[in-house]
């Protein structure tokens, strides 16, 4: 082999290393890995499961998802707002107690109503859904808890399969997610961030114990 063929293999093998290193980087970049990780929380491990466990496929997913959402800042509720979402959540938590279904429905209808006041995009609930991941990670399950748990609407085949235990439990997470939106405003990047479960809100009371529940 001579000395012309070896150099121009070594150039070839150091470029593709470096267009491995460039791609590597890219996807991991500024909005990969552990700065995933930490903004998305358990919506990261929830994506690596539905991609099998594909680190790679996961990670792209919620770059995207970063890159489509990721510059959009948060409407502050005024207060009067505030008060009439607080009370309407107020109002179906009582309401589980003879009607779990139709609480679920309202808390289901609350999280998009909030959502679109704070300025994420109205109507279609998927792109809804992932838009307040990127900035609410930690807790948007509970919006697709509920939504599901309603078959996407009160009366639909998979809210007929949900049981009151299993409505409870969407409740109750969904809760965590209408308390993160409902409070002051903050965004994603914001690492002084305390999440809503580890906040002391003093509002919004949930005592849905089992006793509690008719049919339970």
């Amino acid at each position: 082999m001579s000395t012309g063929l070896i150099i121009a293999l070594i150039v070839i093998v150091a470029a593709v290393v470096v267009v491995a290193a460039v791609l590597t980087s890219r996807a991991r970049g500024p909005h990969g890995g552990r700065n995933l990780k930490r903004r998305f929380g358990p919506e990261y491990d929830r994506t690596l499961a539905r991609h099998d466990g594909d680190t790679q496929a996961a990670e792209r997913e919620l770059t995207e998802r970063v890159e489509r959402h990721g510059s959009l800042r948060e409407r502050a509720l005024e207060p009067a707002q505030r008060e009439q979402f607080e009370a309407r959540w107020a109002a179906a938590q009582e309401r589980f107690v003879d009607s779990p279904r139709e609480a679920v429905a309202e808390a289901d209808r609350l999280l998009s109503e909030v959502a679109a006041v704070r300025g994420f995009p109205d109507g279609a609930y998927e792109e809804q859904l992932e838009a307040i991941s990127v900035h609410h990670g930690h807790h948007v399950h509970g919006y697709r808890r509920v939504h599901s748990a309603v078959g996407g609407g009160a009366g639909g085949k998979d809210g007929e399969r949900a049981d009151t235990e299993e409505l409870r439990e969407a409740m109750v997470e969904a809760r965590a997610l209408f308390e993160d939106l409902t409070s002051p405003i903050h965004h994603a990047d914001d690492k002084s961030r305390t999440p809503a479960a580890t906040r002391s809100s003093g509002h919004l009371p949930f005592a849905l114990n089992r006793r509690h529940v008719k049919g339970s």
